[in-house]
Protein backbone atom coordinates (compact mmCIF):
# COMPACT_ATOMS: atom_id res chain seq x y z
CA UNK A 1 0.00 0.00 0.00
CA UNK A 2 1.38 3.27 -0.70
CA UNK A 3 2.00 5.87 1.62
CA UNK A 4 0.06 8.68 -0.16
CA UNK A 5 -2.98 6.22 0.59
CA UNK A 6 -1.66 5.43 4.24
CA UNK A 7 -1.34 9.15 5.08
CA UNK A 8 -4.86 9.87 3.52
CA UNK A 9 -6.50 7.56 5.80
CA UNK A 10 -5.02 9.13 8.56
CA UNK A 11 -5.93 12.86 7.46
CA UNK A 12 -9.39 11.17 6.91
CA UNK A 13 -9.85 9.84 10.46
CA UNK A 14 -8.47 13.27 12.38
CA UNK A 15 -10.91 15.45 10.14
CA UNK A 16 -13.67 13.07 10.88
CA UNK A 17 -13.33 12.81 14.42
CA UNK A 18 -12.96 16.75 14.69
CA UNK A 19 -15.87 17.51 12.26
CA UNK A 20 -17.68 14.91 14.68
CA UNK A 21 -17.03 15.15 18.57
CA UNK A 22 -15.28 19.06 18.55
CA UNK A 23 -17.24 20.85 15.21
CA UNK A 24 -20.20 18.93 16.20
CA UNK A 25 -21.42 18.76 12.43
CA UNK A 26 -23.29 15.88 11.59
CA UNK A 27 -23.89 16.68 7.72
CA UNK A 28 -20.30 17.05 7.22
CA UNK A 29 -19.43 14.31 9.29
CA UNK A 30 -22.46 11.69 6.91
CA UNK A 31 -19.65 12.20 4.29
CA UNK A 32 -17.26 10.05 6.23
CA UNK A 33 -18.87 7.54 8.08
CA UNK A 34 -20.65 4.78 6.31
CA UNK A 35 -24.14 4.56 6.61
CA UNK A 36 -23.34 0.80 6.96
CA UNK A 37 -21.12 1.52 9.85
CA UNK A 38 -19.92 -1.45 12.40
CA UNK A 39 -19.44 -0.61 15.71
CA UNK A 40 -17.36 -3.18 18.00
CA UNK A 41 -17.54 -0.65 21.19
CA UNK A 42 -19.31 -1.35 24.32
CA UNK A 43 -19.78 1.86 25.05
CA UNK A 44 -21.85 3.13 21.43
CA UNK A 45 -24.95 1.53 20.21
CA UNK A 46 -24.68 0.17 16.57
CA UNK A 47 -24.00 2.03 13.65
CA UNK A 48 -23.47 5.75 12.57
CA UNK A 49 -26.51 6.66 13.99
CA UNK A 50 -25.40 5.25 17.72
CA UNK A 51 -22.25 7.04 17.68
CA UNK A 52 -24.16 10.11 16.55
CA UNK A 53 -26.90 9.99 19.03
CA UNK A 54 -24.47 9.44 21.55
CA UNK A 55 -22.52 12.30 20.86
CA UNK A 56 -25.72 14.50 20.44
CA UNK A 57 -26.81 13.50 24.16
CA UNK A 58 -23.47 14.53 25.18
CA UNK A 59 -22.66 18.29 26.87
CA UNK A 60 -21.25 20.58 24.10
CA UNK A 61 -17.95 20.66 26.31
CA UNK A 62 -16.82 17.53 25.10
CA UNK A 63 -13.65 17.63 23.33
CA UNK A 64 -11.26 15.23 21.48
CA UNK A 65 -7.57 15.93 21.25
CA UNK A 66 -5.98 13.15 19.07
CA UNK A 67 -2.46 12.69 19.81
CA UNK A 68 -0.41 9.67 17.83
CA UNK A 69 -2.19 8.10 14.62
CA UNK A 70 -0.56 4.99 12.91
CA UNK A 71 -2.03 3.71 9.91
CA UNK A 72 -1.36 0.51 8.45
CA UNK A 73 -3.29 -0.75 5.46
CA UNK A 74 -6.61 -0.32 5.79
CA UNK A 75 -6.82 0.71 9.36
CA UNK A 76 -6.04 3.72 11.06
CA UNK A 77 -5.08 3.69 15.33
CA UNK A 78 -5.94 6.87 16.93
CA UNK A 79 -4.70 7.67 20.18
CA UNK A 80 -6.80 10.37 22.04
CA UNK A 81 -7.88 12.42 25.06
CA UNK A 82 -12.18 12.73 25.54
CA UNK A 83 -13.20 15.03 28.05
CA UNK A 84 -15.67 17.43 28.63
CA UNK A 85 -18.08 14.55 28.27
CA UNK A 86 -19.56 14.89 31.77
CA UNK A 87 -17.42 11.98 33.45
CA UNK A 88 -15.02 12.91 36.67
CA UNK A 89 -12.55 11.21 34.66
CA UNK A 90 -11.26 12.16 30.80
CA UNK A 91 -10.79 9.10 28.80
CA UNK A 92 -7.42 8.16 26.81
CA UNK A 93 -8.88 6.09 24.21
CA UNK A 94 -6.88 4.34 21.26
CA UNK A 95 -9.95 4.05 18.47
CA UNK A 96 -8.90 1.55 15.49
CA UNK A 97 -10.81 2.44 12.76
CA UNK A 98 -10.91 0.63 8.96
CA UNK A 99 -11.37 2.13 5.94
CA UNK A 100 -13.11 1.45 2.96
CA UNK A 101 -13.19 3.35 -0.57
CA UNK A 102 -12.36 6.60 1.68
CA UNK A 103 -15.16 6.52 3.93
CA UNK A 104 -15.12 4.95 7.67
CA UNK A 105 -16.51 1.52 7.82
CA UNK A 106 -15.67 -0.04 11.24
CA UNK A 107 -14.76 0.90 14.42
CA UNK A 108 -13.51 -0.82 18.19
CA UNK A 109 -11.47 1.11 20.93
CA UNK A 110 -9.49 0.54 23.73
CA UNK A 111 -10.56 3.05 26.70
CA UNK A 112 -9.10 3.92 30.08
CA UNK A 113 -9.70 6.72 32.77
CA UNK A 114 -6.89 8.99 32.69
CA UNK A 115 -4.45 8.79 35.84
CA UNK A 116 -3.54 12.07 37.55
CA UNK A 117 0.48 12.77 38.79
CA UNK A 118 -0.56 11.08 42.36
CA UNK A 119 -1.87 7.87 40.78
CA UNK A 120 1.04 6.99 37.84
CA UNK A 121 3.09 4.60 38.97
CA UNK A 122 5.35 5.78 36.39
CA UNK A 123 5.25 9.08 37.22
CA UNK A 124 4.38 9.96 33.15
CA UNK A 125 1.19 11.33 31.96
CA UNK A 126 -1.04 8.78 29.62
CA UNK A 127 -1.53 11.38 26.67
CA UNK A 128 0.68 14.13 25.77
CA UNK A 129 3.62 16.07 28.14
CA UNK A 130 1.70 16.99 31.02
CA UNK A 131 -1.07 15.81 33.74
CA UNK A 132 -4.54 16.52 33.54
CA UNK A 133 -5.65 19.74 35.71
CA UNK A 134 -7.24 18.54 38.59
Amino acid sequence: MSQTILERNKALVLEAFDTLFNKRDYVAAERSWSPKYIQHSAHIAPGREGLFNLVKSLPPTLKHEPGSCVADGDLVMLHGRFSGFGAPTNWIVVDILRIEDGILVEHWDVIQDEATREQSKSGMPMFGTSFPKA
